[in-house]
């Protein structure tokens, strides 16, 4: 059965989508088989990130090894029982089909609180939640006096990812690895950096998360999009000397792919 590894949380702009294309790639230049599914219905930024990869390859004729993107399948809305939700069937009969064709499905969620995203949450075997180096994107996680810093209390969406595990809890599933990644880290040492991180981990241990280093703030990334490339394409397209932004930026990703600790899989790039 595949590994299924889930992107959310409910803010935008955190980076969920570029992480999860990293990751997904990575795992498929690793040999092994990736589903994708994007459950942001609307920006589809994962799904679009995929397309351009696939439309690349096939101007230029290169050989990439890519996720291969799945979408909801079609539901007849006759065929619900009473009290069934079409989105919960929707995802459900996807996340079926592929399980067996996949040893990895790689979900990206919304940057908000959506019946998929809340479903997904539920499926995952390990859930990644990027953030935002600052306390706007922490709140999502907890509640702080602003006088002394002491955490007040779960916010919204600790509380979703805590009903999520009694889900899987009550249905006889393994527990969900969760992960919280420090994305989009500024290169220089700066006095907020080392109090989100001190109040990162300290939260982690009352409502049991792993913290992880994410992605510092590149262009990289923003050119990578439009050809749907990642950072261990570019020697592929001719790329052999890489700057030290790009060195720096590979490491990590390899940095990530170790602290994720996927099943099986041994990183070497």
């Amino acid at each position: 059965m595949a590994h299924i590894i889930v992107s959310g949380n409910e803010k935008g702009g955190s980076g969920k989508s570029t992480m999860s294309m990293h990751v997904a790639t990575a795992l498929a230049r690793m040999g092994f088989r990736v589903g994708a599914m994007d459950l942001d219905l609307r920006q589809r930024t994962f799904g679009r990130y995929i397309e351009n990869r696939v439309a690349n390859a096939q101007r230029h004729d290169l050989d990439f090894a890519s996720p291969e993107l799945r979408e909801l399948p079609e539901i007849d809305q006759a065929s619900l029982a009473p009290g069934e939700n079409i989105y919960d069937v929707r995802l459900s009969t996807a996340v079926a089909e592929m399980e067996e064709a996949y040893d990895f499905i790689v979900i990206d969620c919304p940057g908000s609180h959506t019946r998929l995203s809340q479903v997904a949450h539920s499926l995952a075997d390990t859930l990644i939640t990027p953030l935002n180096d600052s306390f706007v994107d922490f709140d999502l996680l907890a509640r702080i006096d602003p006088d002394n810093g002491n955490i007040l209390g779960p916010s919204v969406y600790s509380e979703m990812v805590w009903s999520a595990r009694q889900l899987r809890n009550q249905a006889g599933l393994p527990p969900i690895d969760w992960i919280v990644l420090r994305n989009r880290l500024g290169t220089q040492y700066m006095h907020n950096k080392k109090k989100v991180g001190d109040a990162l981990e300290s939260l982690s241990k009352r409502i049991g998360f792993r913290v992880a280093p994410g992605f510092s703030e590149r262009v990289i990334f923003r050119e990578l999009f439009p050809r749907g490339l990642t950072l261990l394409d570019l020697k592929d397209i001719g790329i052999q000397q890489l700057n030290m932004s790009n060195i720096a930026a590979r490491q990590e990703l390899r940095d990530l792919m170790i602290a994720l600790n996927l099943p099986g899989v041994t990183v070497e790039f």
